[in-house]
């Protein structure tokens, strides 16, 4: 049986008298890329919200790699492994991509306010090299050398995309969670990023929880499937079978069977 690295436990979430959530579970196994997909406003961000830590459910447990984190903060989460990408991004407009890129290091760093001002004399200098050789690393296999000294908001979109990718990698995290990754971007820049996605699984092991409404790219790189819908969960499963279900066609595609036996 495959290890689940995420446990979603009857999750609900509301706004006032808006329900973002109703009583939502699933599993997401180890090493895997687990798509959420869904219309607008189906509640696949308020999801993520409340698995990184930004929300606080009403109810419901979230358990990640088998311990209860439901009521821990967002820099806890990170500290245990999970990183996060935003649909908007969230980058320091003003820094370097490199600064950037570093800030993901900050909550690995074992110096403080009194060894870190004795810089050559303590372990600081030799800490900051090995954090600088890990985003170098990642630079490298996001392809992004040539922008390292370049200021973050003056890159285009679907470069600050890779930049905050970059970041969420620096966290060095078991479990990712992106925010509609290829949002915003042309045919090229889709294909590069899926390829990007698919290689941090396969080569870093990392396990990815990803909302994304472009449905070739789900159904390329997911090994599994949520659907969303008003804040419920349809159905969850292998891509072929979730695309198959009537219900996600008539929620997600806005068709009834009917409409695909005339089109055939």
């Amino acid at each position: 049986m495959t290890e689940s690295i995420l446990k979603i436990e009857q999750v609900s979430l509301a706004f006032g008298g808006v329900k973002a959530l109703s009583d939502v579970s699933f599993e997401v196994a180890k090493g895997s890329v687990f798509s959420i997909i869904g219309p607008n406003g189906a509640g696949k961000t308020s999801m993520l919200n409340c698995i990184s830590g930004r929300y606080q459910p009403n109810s419901g447990k979230i358990i990640f790699q088998g311990d209860e984190i439901t009521d821990l903060a967002p820099n806890d989460r990170a500290d245990l492994g999970m990183g996060r990408t935003f649909q908007n991004l969230a980058l320091f407009g003003h820094l370097s991509v490199l600064d950037n890129i570093m800030v993901g290091r900050h909550h690995l760093l074992k110096n403080n306010w009194i060894t870190g001002p004795l810089y050559w004399a303590s372990s600081a200098q030799n800490e900051e090299l090995q954090h600088r050789r890990k985003v170098e690393e990642v630079i490298d296999f996001l392809e992004i050398s040539h922008i390292r000294k370049s200021i973050a908001g003056t890159l285009s979109y679907g470069l600050r995309k890779r930049v905050e990718l970059a970041r969420a990698m620096a966290l060095n995290p078991k479990l990712i969670l992106l925010d509609e990754p290829m949002a915003g971007m042309n045919l090229e820049e889709k294909e590069d990023m899926a390829r990007y996605v698919l290689d941090l699984n396969e080569e870093f092991d990392i396990t990815v929880v990803m909302i994304e409404h472009d449905m070739g790219v789900v159904m390329d790189i997911s090994h599994e499937v949520m659907v969303l819908d008003f804040g419920k969960k349809l159905i969850c499963g292998l891509p072929d079978e979730v695309m198959a279900d009537p219900d996600v066609k008539r929620a997600y595609l806005g068709i009834e069977d009917e409409e695909i036996q005339e089109a055939s």
